[in-house]
């Protein structure tokens, strides 16, 4: 008889992020190259298709499945992109996106230090995730950051 689990179980958090992707068991070793993810658990179809996988970065598990139509689970390039991105902290953020970018990922924005504290870049994986990479460097008190921010904003072209 298995034991009663928690209600958040060991190693995970309140929050994880489910991948739907095509082509899952590729996505799975860009994965391990760009962000040093370790695989963790995968259950296949019949037919050998990823069903269910999750991955670990660092402290934290993703979740993934591959496409499925005829269960109106659809990947990002289906629609031609997503509008929800991964935020992933580390330790170096250059060295991970020079790392993801090596990998295969597309840059969107190279890593730069950010009137909120972290030195940030964003970019797309080939499976049309997108990424934010960042190493938080300074803590802000939210009057330091709204003036930090209007002064960033006060640099943008209208």
């Amino acid at each position: 008889m298995p034991t009663k689990g928690k209600p958040i179980p060991q190693g995970y958090h309140t929050v994880t992020p489910y991948l739907v992707i095509r082509d899952c068991a590729k996505a799975i070793e860009f994965y391990k190259q760009a962000f040093g993810a370790q695989e963790h658990v995968c259950m296949r179809t019949p037919e050998g298709k990823i069903m269910h996988a999750e991955i670990r970065i660092g402290d934290s598990t993703v979740m993934m499945g591959e496409e499925h139509p005829k269960m109106d689970y659809w990947s990002p390039q289906k629609y031609g992109g997503t509008s929800v991105g991964i935020m992933l902290y580390v330790e170096n953020a250059d060295a991970v996106f020079a790392q993801a970018v090596k990998a295969g990922a597309t840059p969107l924005m190279p890593p730069a230090d950010m009137f909120w504290g972290d030195r940030y870049g964003k970019l797309n994986d080939p499976f049309g995730h997108q990424w934010s990479i960042a190493t938080h460097q300074w803590d802000l008190t939210p009057e330091e950051m709204e003036q930090a921010a209007s002064k960033a904003m006060a640099s943008c072209p209208q």
